[in-house]
């Protein structure tokens, strides 16, 4: 999948932009990190640093974005820069910003996995952990629901279903590799319907939200001169978002995610039921640090991994 090493960047570097929700100027800055370190938000405030693990203990709220907080220190729309990370195998990252919310970018994780491969991927000298589900797991209601069933690699399965003509029902099927996440997910953007976002700037929300970083719907088409990219490109947006979601686990997973109607809500839902669920998974890899934490997430004291193959494909 990503090798067998734990990996972070080699440099750090930054961008800017505004937030969809904030409408306010948002730097970040993404920098090296020390093995086992997982991926770290940071906010310096005077002479204080704030910081926010990127960890499902920190979710606060799944309205629209995904939001983490810690200590007083919140950060929204953390989905995007999220995948593109995990999407390219990084498992140590700092994130410094200056706000209260990611940049919005493009609308998609294009520009954050490009400011990774400009800083360089850099392997580390401790071996990765990785979560293989051994049993299925499943949430939801009704038509809508999210699953994890056991699998030899990982991948992601996921259907959508609009009353729109240009999206109507979508499936994408997801080979989980960095290759695949650059060439077909990272470049799908946020999208909206035109009476969401009068709906949103009623709430005060969506105030950075523009034909720049997101694709509006219309009743009969889109609103953006720049066409789709993908004729698909909803719901590879949802395998995005879902990517980015997954990484609040802190472990990679070897698993078929099947995704049906789905969103953030049950994407995290998911993450908390592999935490709930113990016995439906194995851990593959050293006894590290990883380990520990993960058993302290789920308040066992008596995980343990097992070595990786020497043929593992991942």
């Amino acid at each position: 999948m990503f090798g067998q090493r734990q990996q972070t960047i080699e440099q750090t570097i930054s961008g800017s932009g505004v937030g969809l929700h904030s409408g306010r100027h948002s730097k970040v800055s993404l920098s090296p990190a020390p093995v086992d370190n997982g991926i770290v938000f940071r906010r310096k405030v005077n002479s204080h640093v704030e910081t926010c693990q990127a960890s499902i203990r920190n979710l606060r709220s799944t309205e629209l974005c995904t939001v983490l907080g810690s200590n007083g220190f919140q950060i929204q729309t953390t989905e995007h820069v999220l995948s593109a990370l995990w999407g390219l195998g990084i498992d140590n990252a700092f994130i410094d910003i200056d706000s209260e919310e990611v940049p919005a970018m493009d609308g998609s994780a294009a520009p954050f996995a490009k400011l990774i491969r400009l800083a360089g991927i850099l392997p580390q000298e401790r071996p990765k952990t990785y979560l293989k589900i051994v049993e299925p797991i499943h949430i939801g209601d009704g038509n809508r629901g999210i699953s994890i069933l056991p699998a030899l690699f990982p991948k992601i399965t996921y259907t959508i279903d609009y009353d729109h003509e240009l999206i109507q029902q979508q499936t994408y099927e997801h080979e989980w590799s960095t290759v695949d996440f650059e060439a077909n997910i990272a470049h799908a953007r946020t999208f909206a319907f035109s009476h969401e976002v009068e709906a949103l700037w009623a709430r005060g929300l969506g105030q950075g939200g523009s034909l720049d970083n997101t694709i509006v719907f219309s009743d009969t088409g889109i609103m953006n001169e720049e066409a789709l990219r993908f004729p698909d490109e909803c719901v590879r947006h949802k395998v995005l978002d879902l990517i980015g979601d997954l990484s609040l686990l802190g472990i990679h997973v070897i698993g078929h995610i099947v995704a049906k109607c789905s969103g953030h809500q049950l994407h995290t839902q998911l993450v908390q039921a592999i935490l709930d669920n113990p016995e439906a998974w194995t851990l593959i890899g050293p006894p590290e640090k990883h380990v520990s934490e993960l058993a302290d997430l789920i308040g066992k004291d008596d995980i343990h991994a097992v070595p990786v193959p020497a043929n593992a494909a991942f």
